[in-house]
């Protein structure tokens, strides 16, 4: 569905996005995630032929985003951070407005029309003016617009900024619902955002890509040394002592609470069994022996050079 090669702008001397590579395939929910300032919006508006990109290239089912760029933008569904919304229009007018500059008329229209405003569930504000619906409600009516005219491919770029939790919880099953008839990519800053509705995400930072894969990918690729939490009942610094002496363990702290000693350990590799036998041999009572990972929001930092 979608091939992006060397992918490049610049402005100026400074590029916004400095040869990004990657496919998506039909079908696919794709989280574009990054830091404010990666990249994110100028790759997506490169994709929807807004934007001509300085070098590189990139088609959208099968056409080029310069030389096709109109056979590009009958396929997208294109939803901007900023909604494109007439405050003075009704729901049913500015709907019929934006299918009639999509090229469709008549029954195409009433259908689109009608497609998108169940999808969206939009009946019950239809003859309301836009300036006067909730933000939750303008979202689904951005998101109408961006698939009245039933496109392949739908581009989010943060669907969800702005929104309140239970509004944001109700975008996100709008979100996975149009995936499972079309291809998605969900351009945002948020790791949840991206963990809730996507099946794979695309990492972006300072204009580069820096991981692509599924969430369980990222952790076994980028998630580094795990650790150990351990709870005993025995001397703390025998403890600490003891297991720092484990071959393959990088550091140990521990904290004495409620006469239990409770001990995080840093390790490369699994050492469960040895600390086990450890504590078995040492004559310790062992509480709580369990293996730890670097949550998302640790690899993402990390990926991102400690960007937020």
């Amino acid at each position: 569905m979608i091939e992006a090669t060397a992918l490049t702008k610049v402005y100026g001397a400074e590029p916004a996005v400095d040869g990004v590579t990657f496919s998506i395939q039909r079908g696919e929910i794709v989280g574009f995630l990054g830091p404010n300032g990666a990249g994110k919006t100028t790759t997506m508006r490169m994709l929807t032929g807004y934007l001509p990109p300085t070098a590189g290239a990139a088609t959208v089912a099968g056409h080029d985003v310069v030389s096709g760029s109109l056979e590009v933008r009958k396929r997208v569904g294109y939803l901007p951070e900023s909604t494109p919304l007439y405050p003075d229009m009704s729901v049913l007018e500015y709907l019929n407005f934006i299918g009639s500059l999509r090229g469709l008329s008549g029954q195409s229209l009433r259908a689109g029309v009608e497609r998108a405003i169940e999808s969206c569930d939009l009946g019950r504000v239809l003859g309301k003016d836009i300036g006067e619906l909730s933000k939750g409600f303008r979202q689904r009516v951005g998101i109408a617009q961006a698939i009245v005219h039933d496109p392949d491919l739908l581009i989010l770029d943060e669907p969800t900024s702005g929104l309140d939790p239970s509004q944001v919880v109700e975008v996100r099953a709008l979100v996975s619902a149009l995936g499972k008839e079309k291809t998605v990519i969900l351009s945002t800053h948020i790791l949840s955002e991206v963990q809730a509705v996507s099946s794979r995400v695309i990492i972006i930072s300072s204009g580069r890509i820096v991981a692509d894969g599924t969430m369980e990918d990222l952790r076994r690729r980028h998630a580094g040394p795990g650790g150990l939490k351990v709870t005993v009942k025995a001397d703390e610094s025998a403890v600490r002592r003891k297991i720092t002496e484990v071959p393959g363990v990088s550091a140990v702290r521990t904290r004495l609470e409620d006469g239990l000693v409770r001990a995080e350990v840093d390790a490369a590799e699994d050492l469960r069994e040895r600390v086990f036998r450890l504590a078995v041999s040492e004559g310790w009572t062992m509480l709580e022996l369990s293996q730890t990972a670097p949550s998302l929001e640790e690899i993402f930092l990390k990926l991102t050079g400690g960007v937020s």
